[in-house]
Formats: C-alpha cells, structure tokens, sequence
C-alpha cells in the first residue's frame, strides 16, 4: 500500500487566514492563542470597569460619612472620564509600541493600588483624586480592541470587538449590585463600623484587577505568531517609527469622525449609567433599590448588545462591504438617538423603563458598529486610531455631562431628549467617511485605488485581499 501524502496540520484549533488570524470565533472556547486572548481581554477589562464604578454604588454611604456636597459628587463623576480622556489617548501608541499585552497588564498593575487606596480617603479632594486616577485603568478597552483586531481576520473582528468590549462592560452593572452586598458582609460577619465597612470593601476590585493582570501576563498572547516585540522587529522598516505612526494616525479624518459618533454612543452610554438611577428617583418617586436595579440593567445590556453590534456589522460587510458597516452604524446610533428623544418624553414609569431598554439595546449596539469599522481605517496605526476613537467616547460624555447635567438650566427629562438630539447630529458626519479602495455611504471604491497609496500602506493587519467578502 502506497503511503498516503498528508496535509500539513495547522497548529492552530481554529480556522485561520493567510495571516494566521481566526475566521472564526467561538466565545465557548479557551483554546490558545485566539480564544485565549478574547477571554483574558474581556475579563482584564470587565475588572477595571468593575473598579472603575465600585465607587457609584457606596456613594450615599460615602456622601454622608466624608460630608460631600453636590459639586463635589458632580466634580468626581467628571474627574474619572477626564481621566479616561488621557489614558486612551496614551493607550493607543503605547499598544503600538509595546503590544496590547504588556500595555494592558501594566495599566491594570499601576491603578489597581489606587482604588485600593479609596479606604483611606478623608476629604473631598481627596475622593475627586481618587476617581480621576481610577479612571485611567478604562483605557485597558483601547488595548482589548487592539488585541483582538491583532487575533482575528477582517471577517469576524466586528463580532470578536464588539463581544470582548460588551462582557466587559457588564462590569458596571455588575459593580452596582455586587459592592453593596460586600459592604453588608463585612458589616455583618466582621461586625465593622460602616466607615470602615465601606472603605474595606474597596480592597476587592483592587485585589481582582492585579490578579487579571497578572493573568494576562502570565498566559497572553500578543500575536497568533507570538511576542509582538519580536514581530515589530521582523516588519521595522527606517519609515516605521513613533512619530510617523502617530502622524499616520492623527492626520486621518476619519479617526476623528468616529471618534465623535464613539462620542455620542459610548459616551451617552456613560452619561446615562451616571444620571438614570437619580432620574428615576426624583421623576417616579421609585426607591433606592428599585432605582440602583434600573440604573444596573443598562450596563447589564451589554452581556447581548454590544456584541450585538458587533455582529450586525460584520454580517452587513460580508453582503456590502464597507458600504454596509457605514450604513448600519448610522442606522442604529440615529434610532439610539430617537429613543433617547422619547425616554424624556415618557410619562409613566413602565413606559419609561421599556424605553430605556430599548434605548441600552441600540446605543450599545451602536458602540459595536463603531468599533466593526475601526479596524479598517488605518492599519499601520491601529492603536492610535483606537485610542481617538476610545477617547471620544469619554469626551461625549464629559462635553455633555457639563452641558447638560450640571446645574439646573434645564429639567432632567429636557435634558435627556436634548442629548437624544445631540446623539443624532454627531452621528451625520458619518455619510462623509470613505475609503478610496472600499467606498462610503453613497460612493462605490474609486476607480484609481491602489494599494501604493500612503492611506492604505497597511503592514499590522493586512488580510490579503481586496475583496468586499474580507470586509
């Protein structure tokens, strides 16, 4: 019998492209290095939003026993986006530079002390430094998006980001319900004093975020071919250095289009997760509890929405190509937009909670049709991209923190349908986004496209193809 000739068996357990990224993603699977990365991303990130809104729920406890005013509660809740503001920003180049593990882990490392060290606040000032300097750790979310856009092929990577971002994101809403309830236990079985009950209870999102971090360190991968210092090593060309990554990325316009529609999706998310549960309070006279379980659904949303998203993108660039992921994103953030209109308008509490949830559903969703899009704007300086895009999204939400919710020039509810508007308005520079070599909204790929040009000149993420299927 003549020996049989046997195909070379890939090393990999998923599918794989010609650059060894997954064309597949299968979320119930922990198999090295593609689905490991997705999961040690997503949960990195779910400890630092969990971190990051740890704090919200102990507020009326803190309020009381650090005598914070108002402003003091409104300064803090600014102070942790600004914070975010300048983390993305860095975040960007600095995956770039080092790869998304490194980055992230070391992020996490650095702020998991400094909301440990929220037990041993003492005054206001204090308290504001605190949530500004907790805020950094959100920037893990540009690295996340860079790690899996570096782990799966064009045809997935909307699905893969939009999953990775919307698990983690549920650590908001699961921070709401879990820190009171480890409050009360160290209450009730270590029989404390509520001052130190609140502030021990901030030991464990400091605790869980260093041993995520350590994690990813320990058993990430930055690239299906390995250390992401060694492949910038085996690509670096004389032109390949910071200052034109960054340049590349800064200059391209349509980074800071999405980073504005990032802006008025994610941001109005982080907006509403701040003001929903007061704006239940105060307008339907529900309780603190009920109030809290409202505010935590939203967040909760993303376990499905995002993802959502995510996957809508995907599957309108497999039948559309770039024209499609444009399309829908407007499509979805405009409706987000109309519904926060209406959730202004609505007059009773169960007509309103309805609204709101469908509301979560299409912003959220919205956050994924962005970053499905992202990935394909410029591929030499992905991590600067994202982290313009990341970055808008806590911009939004401090330019309409500022506008809108602080002071009381309007109504909670009038405020509320004003940042519907603003939503649909910053989503129209999106009809003006294009690529020359897949086309826009309403522009077919132009004629005399080529791969030579200086926007297209992609080394990190190169699919192979110019085909609207890679799309």
């Amino acid at each position: 019998m003549e020996p049989q000739s046997l195909k070379p068996q890939s090393p990999f357990s998923l599918p794989v492209d010609s650059d060894n990224k997954a064309t597949e993603f299968r979320p119930l699977q922990i198999s090295s290095p593609h689905m490991r990365a997705f999961h040690l991303a997503w949960l990195s990130l779910f400890s630092c939003f969990f971190s990051t809104f740890s704090i919200p729920p102990l507020l009326p406890i803190i309020r009381d026993d650090l005598k914070l005013t108002e402003t003091d509660i409104g300064n803090a809740g600014i102070a942790s986006f600004v914070g975010s503001i300048f983390s993305r920003l860095a975040m960007g180049p600095a995956c770039d530079l080092m790869g998304p593990r490194l980055a992230s882990a070391t992020l996490s490392l650095a702020t998991a002390p400094i909301i440990m060290s929220a037990s041993l606040v003492t005054s206001p000032t204090c308290f504001i430094l605190i949530r500004f300097g907790v805020g950094f750790s959100l920037a893990n979310f540009v690295a996340s998006q860079f790690w899996m856009t570096s782990m799966f092929s064009p045809s997935v990577v909307g699905l893969a980001n939009g999953v990775s971002a919307g698990w983690a994101n549920m650590g908001a809403g699961v921070a709401q319900l879990v820190m009171p309830q480890i409050y009360y236990l160290l209450i009730s079985l270590l029989d404390l004093p509520l001052s130190t009950a609140w502030r021990g209870s901030f030991l464990i999102p400091g605790l869980f975020q260093a041993v995520t971090a350590i994690m990813v360190l320990a058993y990430g991968q930055d690239l299906p071919s390995g250390s992401y210092k060694d492949f910038r090593k085996a690509i670096k060309t004389p032109e390949d250095n910071f200052s034109e990554m960054l340049y590349n990325g800064l200059t391209n316009y349509r980074g800071w289009i999405l980073a504005l529609t990032y802006g008025y999706c994610f941001g109005s998310e982080l907006t509403t997760d701040n003001i929903i549960a007061h704006y239940f309070y105060d307008r339907f006279g529900v309780n603190l509890q009920v109030a809290g379980m409202i505010a935590a659904s939203v967040g909760l949303a993303n376990l499905f929405s995002r993802p959502m998203g995510g996957a809508l993108s995907d599957k309108m660039g497999r039948s559309f190509g770039m024209r499609g992921r444009l399309w829908g994103l407007w499509l979805v953030q405009t409706a987000a937009g109309l519904l926060c209109v209406l959730l202004g308008r609505v007059n009773s509490l169960g007509g309103s909670i309805a609204v709101l949830c469908i509301f979560s559903v299409f912003v959220q969703a919205a956050s994924g049709l962005t970053f499905g899009v992202v990935p394909f704007v410029s591929k030499r300086s992905l991590g600067v991209i994202a982290g313009m895009t990341g970055s808008g999204g806590t911009v939004g939400a401090v330019v309409t923190q500022m506008l809108l919710f602080s002071g009381s020039r309007f109504s909670m509810q009038t405020s509320i349908s004003l940042m519907g508007l603003m939503m649909i308005i910053c989503t129209l520079p999106v009809t003006f986004i294009y690529f020359p070599r897949w086309g826009g909204m309403f522009f077919g790929p132009s004629c005399n496209a080529s791969s030579s040009s200086p926007e297209e000149d992609y080394h990190l993420l190169h699919s192979g193809s110019d085909k609207k299927e890679s799309l």
